[in-house]
């Protein structure tokens, strides 16, 4: 997998000044202090009056801010009295070009939603330009809601990793892999050699790694799910795939080949820490066992199962068999938002519900679920994922002086039940700060949104909305 780009010898001088006692005032590019520091690890701890301190793309420490002053001459020096300080959220799961097609097909059940509809729109409508608008569209909208790491499948995965390498982001994209052709590739075996070509052409990235994405059981043969499971014990890959989604995908795979989809992967050897399962709606006990003991990660899209009905993801059961919980949106044709606040809280909340204990999902879990179970299924979580010092800077602010915060007695339980991505105000990823105030460092919001609308005439020629 890619790897943070900051010399070895750097992080070691940081970690080293940062515990000397006796170390001289150290030279940096960035400190802020904050009210407080929510590092995620250890799990409930939140730092009162802290400092962090951020050299080139690495976290140095976190301190109190009197000790840091007196440890540190920073470059730039940022004062947030009233903000919490947290890692950047990982949104597990997205199709980030589909923002596209954001209310183009609502309130429909997932096949009828997918076969008549967004499967030929997206014949019709998918290419590179496609692609490109679309996530940086989407890109843009994670970003400013505080999203610093994204795990995306869809088509042309390279055009994808190119946007986010321009702005910045963080990100591990699936080479999409299905039995059916498309505008990207005409056989499985194109798909094949294109995924292999992604991985060698991003290999030692700092900032993008690849994945492999088969779509879901019933889009992939045996063959094509043979080809991903040894690529990707050969090259040390993460698979990302649609697994359970729906009790219709069940019931099909069950009258087509006798087993249950999961049956079926774990006769294949796909079962394994390597692989990312989406969506898991579907779940008997036994599977869920299995999942834990196959230590496979899931990832949970709250709002996307609930507006195609597909079902529940049972999280308090999946996390108390030791299963690695993740959370995504899913793509805004079917969330409709790129929202992972919203995202967060709405898993506690829905969790809560579905295991009937108002303990089952706390706020702390939720912020994990966001932040460092995202970065662990990715296996990411020795660089991003918590605020550590040698862990990369990846880091966003949250404002919490406004009405809708106060009072203000636990800061995770308000980031959690009254947080709002509008109340990003800063976000750092790498240490490269790309939103301060609110606002875009280095992006230009007229130029998505005019993409935006000549995309909708051209997708709905018909369309009148302003």
């Amino acid at each position: 997998r890619a790897r943070p780009g900051r010399a070895e010898t750097g992080a070691k001088r940081a970690l080293y000044c940062c515990n000397s006692m006796e170390a001289a005032v150290q030279e940096i590019d960035t400190l802020i202090n904050a009210r407080w520091i929510v590092p995620i690890e250890p799990a409930g701890a939140v730092l009162d009056e802290h400092a962090l301190a951020i050299d080139g793309d690495r976290i140095v420490a976190l301190l109190p801010q009197g000790e840091a002053k007196a440890r540190y001459r920073a470059r730039t020096v940022h004062h947030l009295p009233d903000h919490a300080l947290l890692p950047g959220l990982v949104n597990a799961h997205s199709h980030v070009a589909m923002t596209l097609l954001r209310g183009y097909a609502d309130d429909l059940p997932l096949m009828t939603w997918l076969s008549e509809h967004i499967w030929p729109a997206e014949g019709r409508h998918v290419s590179a330009d496609f692609v490109r608008d679309g996530s940086r569209l989407g890109f843009a909208e994670m970003l400013r809601g505080g999203v610093t790491c994204v795990n995306d499948m869809y088509f042309f995965p390279e055009v994808t990793a190119e946007v986010a390498t321009e702005l910045g982001l963080r990100v591990t994209v699936g080479a999409p892999l299905i039995d059916f052709p498309s505008a990207y590739a005409s056989s499985p075996e194109e798909y094949q050699s294109k995924a292999l070509a992604l991985h060698d052409a991003y290999r030692d990235h700092p900032l993008v790694q690849i994945a492999l994405a088969p779509h879901a059981p019933y889009t992939v043969s045996d063959r094509g799910l043979e080809w991903v499971r040894k690529t990707a014990e050969e090259r040390g890959l993460r698979i990302h795939m649609h697994i359970h989604e729906t009790a219709d995908e069940i019931e099909r795979a069950v009258a087509e080949d006798g087993r249950r989809p999961l049956a079926r992967l774990e006769a294949l050897g796909l079962l394994s820490p390597a692989l990312i399962g989406i969506h898991l709606t579907q779940l008997t006990t036994a599977e869920t066992a299995l999942l834990a003991e196959r230590g496979v990660h899931a990832v949970h899209c709250p709002h996307s199962n609930l507006k195609l009905a597909s079902g529940f993801c049972p999280v308090h059961a999946l996390r108390q068999a030791g299963v690695n919980v993740a959370i995504g949106t899913d793509g805004a044709a079917s969330n409709n938002g790129l929202d992972l606040f919203a995202e967060l809280r709405t898993a506690a909340l829905l969790a809560k519900a579905v295991a009937g204990d108002a303990a089952a999902v706390p706020a702390q879990a939720a912020l994990e679920m966001a932040t460092i179970n995202g970065a662990r299924a990715l296996g990411l979580d020795d660089h991003i994922g918590s605020l550590k010092p040698g862990k990369a800077a990846d880091v966003i602010a949250v404002d919490l002086s406004g009405l809708e915060s106060a009072p203000v007695y636990n800061p995770l339980s308000q980031l959690v039940y009254s947080g709002d991505r509008s109340r990003v105000s800063a976000v750092w990823i790498a240490g490269r700060q790309l939103l301060r105030a609110g606002q875009f460092t280095e992006l230009e919001a007229g130029e998505l949104l005019g993409n935006a609308r000549r995309w909708r005439d051209k997708i709905v020629p018909s369309s009148t909305t302003a």
